[in-house]
């Protein structure tokens, strides 16, 4: 399964950092959704390409929270990398930002794919959360961009739509498995980036590889309970 992924802000990579990191170069480093002005100043990037050049990092890419910051991101040839949220309830990234990243051959990496831990099917009405969690402060995008909180969608809309995916889920496998299957069954994504408090958690979004693809009319289900119940909140604010 593709699952790997870290993302951090760039500025100057000092020998220092680089001891701190226990590193000569740093693999992937991304600019973790930067103010969208910054899409529109390329000597941001250029200072990017110079630590390339410098043998200080080998690739770099971006985070970003809108589909048009992606597109413009692509724009820039030594963007290698775009990290963006894209799961069975943020479904636009795939009708026109995954086909420009396959043309510029840049690698997709899906942030929050179970939505805030809404996929895994294990959240209820009476779920609680702890005043640091962004799940209790955010759902309204008080303290940062909104769609990061359960993908933008209501919470009771967020409820409904699990137990109308729930039934779709593949025999032995857990919904939360079920989510990242769905985004795995789009070649361009290159990785998922699910999180995970224990060990157990991992081993199961892990297993999640091992899933047989999923059926076409499955696929076709999962696209009905989003156009119907998910678009409408989510579709063009992201």
């Amino acid at each position: 399964m593709k699952i790997l992924a870290r993302s951090g802000a760039a500025r100057t990579l000092s020998p220092k950092e680089l001891v701190n990191l226990a590193t000569d170069c740093v693999d992937l480093l991304q600019l973790h959704c930067p103010p969208q002005q910054v899409f529109y100043m390329p000597e941001v990037f250029d200072i990017l390409d110079d630590f390339v050049k410098a043998g200080k990092i080998r690739h770099y890419g971006v985070s970003v929270e809108k589909v048009e910051e992606a597109l413009k991101a692509i724009e820039f040839p030594g963007v290698q990398s775009v990290q963006i949220i894209f799961n069975m309830f943020r479904q636009r990234p795939s009708e026109l930002f995954f086909a420009q990243a396959r043309r510029r051959r840049v690698g997709i990496l899906a942030r929050l794919p179970l939505s805030s831990g809404m996929l895994t099917g294990k959240l209820t009405r009476s779920s609680t959360f702890s005043p640091e969690d962004h799940r209790a402060f955010n759902r309204h995008g008080e303290a940062f961009d909104r769609g990061e909180t359960f993908s933008g969608v209501d919470y009771e809309t967020g409820l409904a739509a699990v137990e109308a995916l729930r039934p779709l889920t593949p025999a032995g496998a857990t919904l939360g498995q079920m989510a990242l299957r769905w985004i795995l069954m789009f070649p361009e994504v290159t990785c998922a980036i699910p999180g995970a408090k224990r060990a157990s958690q991992a081993e199961e979004n892990i297993a999640a590889a091992s899933l047989p693809a999923l059926p076409k009319k499955t696929m076709a289900a999962i696209a009905a309970i989003y156009a119907g119940q998910i678009r409408p909140q989510v579709h063009q604010r992201w």
